[in-house]
Parts: structure tokens; sequence; C-alpha cells
């Protein structure tokens, strides 16, 4: 219990300090966590849209293959795009693989099917009635459009904060598209496995701490729009 209770202690020095070394791996998670989540928003949130509003055929398959990718292991995807980007790959001369950019591709990746599938949901709760109704009132395609929005805010909004609680907790895709290179790669949770087990027992339980601070925070903001929503 003294062995935890001092890790602990330095744990909390560390973070208070703003050691440089535990700020640099938490800048670089949230970079890469906000980049990726920011993409998926611009690609999934139309996409979302689209499948719950328009009917085509095919409809049925294209939301059973979504609900399964929302369960992917992450070192699946993380070998998918292994395979892609490595030199042997088909984007092998581009020289994405162990950088940022080949780490926000995976995760992207990984994140998109949450974002349009919690989009399709919330687009799809929406009262019909009331979309109905401003169509036959005139509105136009645009004014539709973000009536939509308008709508499906919360939700949408929580689709977003949900991709980003999820991207910034995996270790899969980080490890093998990043490489865990120290000042460049390296990640919040790739940080806590390697450091843990050179012995640095305090330095992987400050970033603990600090990634479930993070946590707590989205799963609070997620609760309040859903509060929201259901006002």
């Amino acid at each position: 219990m003294d062995y935890i209770f001092a890790a602990l202690k330095d744990a909390i020095n560390l973070i208070l300090s703003l050691d440089k070394e535990v700020s640099q791996v938490v800048r670089t998670s949230l970079k890469l966590s906000l980049i990726s989540t920011f993409f998926a928003a611009v690609i999934g949130t139309p996409l979302g849209i689209l499948i719950s509003k328009i009917e085509f055929k095919g409809k049925y398959l294209l939301n059973t293959i979504l609900n399964t990718l929302l369960s992917l292991p992450t070192v699946v995807l993380g070998l998918f795009v292994y395979s892609i980007i490595s030199r042997q790959g088909l984007l092998g001369q581009y020289g994405l693989l162990y950088t940022n950019s080949g780490i926000v591709i995976g995760q992207v990746l990984l994140i998109l099917p949450i974002v349009v599938a919690l989009v399709r949901n919330a687009i799809h709760d929406i009262d019909e009635k009331m979309y109905k109704t401003a169509i036959s009132l005139g509105a136009t395609g645009q004014q539709q459009f973000r009536l939509l929005l308008s709508e499906a805010r919360y939700g949408i909004v929580g689709a977003l904060i949900t991709s980003f609680g999820r991207v910034i907790g995996e270790v899969g895709i980080s490890m093998m598209l990043g490489g865990n290179i120290r000042g460049y790669t390296r990640t919040i949770t790739t940080a806590i496995a390697m450091e843990t087990n050179k012995g640095r027992f305090s330095f992987g339980l400050a970033l603990g701490i600090i990634l479930l601070t993070i946590s707590f925070i989205i799963n609070f903001i997620i609760y309040y729009f859903q509060t929201g929503d259901s006002k």
C-alpha cells in the first residue's frame, strides 16, 4: 500500500508541476483526437443525415454493416490500415506509417461509423410531422436542412463527443500506426502501456489520472446534452 500511495503522490506532483513529458503526451493525444473527430464529423454527419432521410435499395444491409462496425476491434482496423500505408501497401509511397497522419487516418476510420450511426439515430428521432409541416409551408431545401440540424443538434453534438471519447482512449491504432515515438506520436494510452512496463508506474499513473479526468468530463457533457435533448 505504501508503494501505491507513494506512486500516487509522485503522479499528482507530475501533473501539478506540468511535467514537460506528461504535457507533451497529453497535447499530442488531444491534438490527434480533435483532428480525427473533426474529419469524422465532416464526413460522417452528412452521411448520417442521408442514410436516415433517403430510402434506397440495400439500406437495411448498409445499416447492418454500419452497426457491426461499431464494435470493430481497434487492432483489426489498425492491421488493415497498416497493410495500406506500409511501404509495400497501396499508399506506401506517401510515408504515412509511424506518423501523426497515419494515426489520424486510422482514428477517423474507427469513429466514422460511430458518427454516422449516432447522427442517423438523432435524425430518425425527429418528429416527422414537424418536418412535413415545414415542407408544406414552402420551406426550401436549405431551410429544411437547417431545421434538421437544429432539431437534432443535441444528438449530433453528443455523437461527436462520444466519438472523441472513443478515440482518445484507444491504444491499438495509435501503437500500430504511430509507433509510439517519443515526442512525436506517443499518446496517453501508448505512453501508459510502455512506461508502466518500463517500471515508471508514477508516470503511467499520472497519465491515467488525466485520461480518467478527460473521460469524466466527456461523460458529463454527453449526459448534459442527453438531458437537454429529452427536455
